[in-house]
């Protein structure tokens, strides 16, 4: 238990730094200087109102200068971040296992948000969050990989980081090419291709069949959740733009718990 509350404190402090991320990748600003600042007057953020989730209720949800509103989005983020963080190092501990997850996890919940706010998904984010998944299928090899039925003398560590490859290369094909059909049939975009390098990153997280699962999960949440929202709100079918990257966040982080073995922990409870 003491892991999983040391987790959650670290996760915490993790969504801090992503609201950060979520507001300055978008607008190519450096996310290390300067230091943190409100967006509306521009005072910066002395370290006593900038502590996760605390500084938001004693500030009451306003800048300590200009009484400007901060957006919910700031505590939502720490609040998921240590949530996730907690729920994964609880019956993993301080594993590697339970450090890729938390990694996935900042990960989707940035891109979540960077989606939501801005329809920007910035590439520090997905193209450097494919990197490491591929880095870490070799540290901490996948359970189970397609290749292996075919290539059963490798070894491995080997398979899984080709699985990641696979996973990686073949999903964000296949939403490339989805796109491009789209594009050819009704003349216009249905995809950003940060959506493509989004999967790219899920992939290499969760291997082919898991970036597959994710991109049929999210394409069928994002569907029903969108069309309600459009005729809700009355939006123009033909131009609203859907945050489609925010789907795919939420499909790959049910699909990553899921699949791994904190689920059959908890199961077990």
């Amino acid at each position: 238990m003491l892991e999983a509350v040391l987790a959650l404190g670290a996760g915490l402090l993790v969504g801090s730094f992503l609201n950060v991320c979520i507001y300055r990748m978008p607008r190519d600003l450096s996310v290390v200087r300067p230091r943190s600042f409100c967006p509306a007057c521009n005072t910066p953020v002395a370290w006593y109102d900038n502590v996760p989730v605390i500084s938001y209720l004693a500030l009451g949800g306003r800048c300590r200068h200009c009484r400007a509103r901060i957006p919910v989005r700031y505590p939502a983020v720490e609040l998921l971040t240590g949530a996730a963080f907690f729920v994964i190092v609880l019956p993993l501990g301080f594993s590697l296992a339970a450090f890729k997850l938390c990694l996935f996890s900042a990960l989707l919940i940035g891109l979540a948000f960077c989606d939501l706010e801005q329809r920007i998904l910035p590439d520090q984010m997905t193209l450097g969050g494919a990197i490491a998944g591929v880095a870490l299928a070799a540290l901490e090899p996948f359970d189970f990989t397609l290749a292996q039925l075919f290539l059963s003398d490798w070894g491995p560590r080997s398979l899984s980081v080709l699985e990641a490859l696979l996973g990686a290369g073949f999903g964000a094909g296949l939403l490339w090419f989805t796109g491009a059909v789209y594009r050819r049939v009704r003349g216009r975009e249905g995809l950003g291709f940060g959506d493509v390098k989004m999967l790219a990153m899920i992939g290499a997280f969760l291997g082919l069949r898991g970036a597959l699962q994710t991109l049929i999960f999210g394409s069928v949440f994002g569907a029903v959740v969108g069309l309600i929202y459009i005729r809700a709100a009355r939006k123009d079918y033909a131009t609203y733009e859907l945050p489609f990257g925010t789907f795919l966040a939420l499909a790959a982080l049910l699909i990553a718990f899921l699949q791994s073995p904190a689920f059959l922990w908890y199961q077990g409870r």
